[in-house]
């Protein structure tokens, strides 16, 4: 998508710090971190949201691959006493660009309930 700001930065026209990348995800160091660790696991495949993401590719392979490298990779980045992985779903629910992300948030103790 022309306006997306994660294409941009999946095609490299936007700098960013990858730390993961495969044929399907990137993960980035966000650049508003809100823990020690706070990295964005991105889909290469555009889906603005959760719900259009798991429309246009369904439930099973992308969704499971993007929790797989969230899970792998706040162990790796400081998350080894526990980590938290977030989708932000829409304007109520905090979502601020419109392709679908997961933040890996690890490196220090995080409370219930979030806000």
């Amino acid at each position: 998508m022309a306006d997306c700001l994660f294409c941009k930065i999946l095609a490299g026209e936007i700098p960013s710090t990858r730390v993961y990348e495969d044929e399907r995800t990137v993960a980035i160091r966000d650049v508003n971190p809100q823990a020690p660790t706070h990295l964005l696991v991105i889909p290469r495949a555009h889906g603005a949201t959760l719900s259009e993401h798991i429309a246009q590719h369904g439930e099973d392979g992308e969704l499971a691959h993007l929790v797989r490298v969230s899970a792998q990779l706040g162990v790796q980045y400081g998350g080894e006493r526990g980590y938290r992985v977030v989708i932000n779903e829409g304007g109520d629910g905090g979502q601020t660009v419109y392709h679908l992300h997961l933040h890996v948030l690890a490196g220090r103790p995080f409370t219930w309930p979030p806000g």
